[in-house]
């Protein structure tokens, strides 16, 4: 397979900050002196910059330089939710496979929220988000990093984030779905009620539940298409 015109030197550029140790945040060598390092032309060192900014990998402030990216995974939305989409006559098994990594995630990481005591603060800000999802659609997501917020993971929370997003961007796929509000709510109150007496397997059973109404969706949008 034949590398893509530019891959190496991005590699190179990669590489690079490795090398210096450069954190997210600390500013890039300059152009010229990246053509320098690298012994490459400023138009690749400028497609190689430009390719990097789209992975979030560097970052172009105009006016001030490049600098490290901060490397989150919410630029990956978009070519995730591509990829269900451009699977023809696959898209649905594709969001099955999709909930089932996120669902695998979650059902495992609640457990040890439940575990850890978990501040009354913290438990009415999820009560809050819970009762906000009646009129908010947003407040879902807001539930769900919440809920692992405390987790010390950050990379945890862009990946719940990111599949939460993902699933959001395809879901009309699956068709109109039912209004479920009152389950959904009931739920989730379940969910933190679980994790406010420290109960871990009370908690991996609410989020299966969760997960099953999704599942139950996405069995119907696959026996409607065979």
């Amino acid at each position: 397979m034949r590398m893509r015109p530019g891959a190496a030197l991005e590699e190179r550029i990669i590489e690079l900050i490795h090398e210096r140790g450069l954190a997210p945040g600390a500013a890039m060598p300059t152009e010229p002196q990246l053509m320098d390092l690298l012994g490459a032309s400023r138009n690749s060192v400028r497609e190689s910059i430009r390719a990097l900014q789209a992975l979030g990998i560097v970052d172009i402030r105009h006016g001030y330089g490049t600098f490290v990216g901060q490397t989150s995974l919410t630029g990956l939305t978009t070519s995730l939710a591509f990829r269900v989409r451009s699977r023809a006559g696959h898209g649905v098994r594709a969001i099955h496979d999709l909930v089932e990594v996120r669902e695998l995630l979650e059902t495992g990481l609640i457990g040890e929220v439940a575990k850890a005591r978990t501040s009354e603060g913290r438990l009415s800000a999820l009560d809050a988000l819970v009762t906000a999802m009646a009129h908010d659609p947003g407040a879902d997501r807001a539930f769900h990093a919440l809920l692992y917020e405390n987790c010390g993971n950050e990379l945890v929370l862009q990946l719940i984030g990111l599949f939460w997003d993902t699933y959001h961007d395809v879901e009309h796929i699956l068709g109109e779905p039912a209004d479920r509000t009152d389950d959904i709510i009931a739920n989730h109150r379940r969910i933190v009620s679980a994790v406010r007496d420290r109960d871990a397997e009370a908690a991996r059973d609410a989020m299966r539940l969760h997960f099953s109404d999704i599942r139950t969706r996405i069995a119907r949008a696959e026996s409607e298409a065979s």
